[in-house]
């Protein structure tokens, strides 16, 4: 039997064992884990340069070496996140909904764990501690597969997080990373439908799609984010700079960064030049249509696929329109379903906009950078989920849970 198919095994083992371990429990062992990390800092460092070393000689670039990278700050950040979600509400067993029925049936809708989930995701190590810390916060087992760039760090923050399960009532088995980090596992995981629940993937577009068309096991999608701002004839020239510049340049390789700048012709008339001006001061490279083209002259011209691409670094695409309901279309055929905006006083415009456009969260005059967990109350967040079922949009700890009918009676048969 391969390593995935054993720890499916054990995952499932440990998931029937974790229904029994109480919320002091989960807390005790969650509390454990953010100390052990503390502890073990140093060798976990020293593992990480291992992958950093190892990314350099494959030529990956900065932005995805930063993302690989854990210091002292990083994994005391991870700490900390830890101790703040061990202060967030347990969701397993908040009745959700009671039923009294006339023959005397009560019938309770209670919130439980999912059972066993699968995470494969890319470069990032933070990843493999909250994965790990928000599957235990909701009594789920996990079974993480995360990839080569970081997987010696990955291994290292796993060895932490078992020393302090052994020191807990938790099994170790709740918690497993697959350290073969070849195609072969990947796909094994793809088709562990006997051990696993649900797999969430987490990373670039090109590994989500991979995973929902491939995989037998039910999938939520996150992450993904090519994701619009819509400037309208009425916007705000200084709001409207201030969102795209906080969207685009904040923290441009995450999913909630915009990708796509759409802008009505008249607006775009009296102010495009000045918001290129400042995207390009700040070192954004544009890819523009003809219209942006013969504006600004330094923009490269966009192509087809420009319309389609998650930059994840400082270039954007930009394109003249007509209206609003021009940029829907464009958003509704190009978008990835996360986060869109609009920049408008128009009210008709924008209530249009926010019904129309499909997408997880939609925004009127703000940021699409606070599609976040932390930022909407959850204070925590497994992923940003694109799809429409179970959980759509930041999933906090509630989307890490199922529900199940417990019917009370007093003998009672249906006639």
């Amino acid at each position: 039997m391969g390593e995935v198919l054993v720890k499916g095994k054990a995952a499932k083992e440990a998931s029937f064992a974790l229904v029994d371990i109480s919320t002091e429990e989960k807390n005790e062992a969650l509390s454990k884990i953010a100390d052990q990390l503390i502890l073990d800092q140093g060798f976990i460092i020293e593992e990480n340069k291992k992958d950093l070393e190892a990314g350099k000689q494959n030529g990956l670039n900065d932005s995805v070496l930063d993302r690989i990278m854990l210091n002292e700050k990083r994994i005391g950040d991870m700490a900390e996140a830890i101790r703040l979600l061990i202060e967030l509400k347990d969701p397993v067993g908040e009745t959700i909904e009671t039923i009294e029925k006339e023959n005397g049936l009560r019938i309770k809708k209670n919130r439980v764990p999912i059972g066993v989930i699968g995470m494969i995701y890319e470069a990032r190590p933070n990843v493999t501690v909250d994965a790990a810390t928000l599957t235990l916060k909701t009594g789920n087992a996990v079974i993480l597969r995360g990839s080569s760039s970081a997987s010696f760090s990955n291994q290292a923050l796993m060895k932490s997080i078992h020393k302090a399960l052994e020191k807990s009532n938790v099994p170790i088995n709740a918690i497993q990373l697959i350290e073969d980090t070849s195609r072969e596992t990947a796909k094994e995981l793809f088709h562990l439908k006997e051990y696993l629940d649900v797999l969430i993937p987490r990373g670039g577009k090109s590994l989500i799609d991979t995973v929902v068309r491939e995989a037998t096991v039910p999938v939520l999608e996150t992450g993904a984010g090519n994701c619009h701002v819509f400037i309208d004839e009425t916007a705000d020239y200084q709001m409207a700079e201030n969102i795209v510049v906080n969207g685009k340049t904040q923290r441009p390789s995450v999913c909630n960064a915009i990708e796509t700048i759409l802008i009505e012709k008249k607006w775009f008339e009296q102010y495009g030049k000045s918001l290129l001006e400042k995207l390009a001061e700040l070192e954004v490279e544009i890819y523009g249509d003809e219209a942006v083209q013969s504006a600004f002259n330094s923009a490269k011209l966009a192509t087809e696929e420009d319309w389609y691409t998650e930059y994840l670094a400082l270039s954007v695409s930009v394109k003249v329109i007509k209206n609003v309901d021009e940029a829907i279309s464009h958003i509704n055929k190009y978008g990835t379903n996360h986060s869109e905006a609009i920049v408008t006083k128009n009210q008709e415009n924008a209530t249009k906009f926010l019904n129309r456009v499909d997408a997880a969260a939609v925004y009127h005059n703000a940021s699409t950078r606070f599609t976040d967990g932390s930022e909407f109350g959850y204070g925590a967040e497994i992923g940003i989920s694109t799809q429409k079922l179970h959980a759509r949009g930041p999933m906090g700890l509630q989307a890490l849970t199922s529900s199940k009918f417990f019917v009370y009676g007093t003998g009672q048969v249906r006639n």
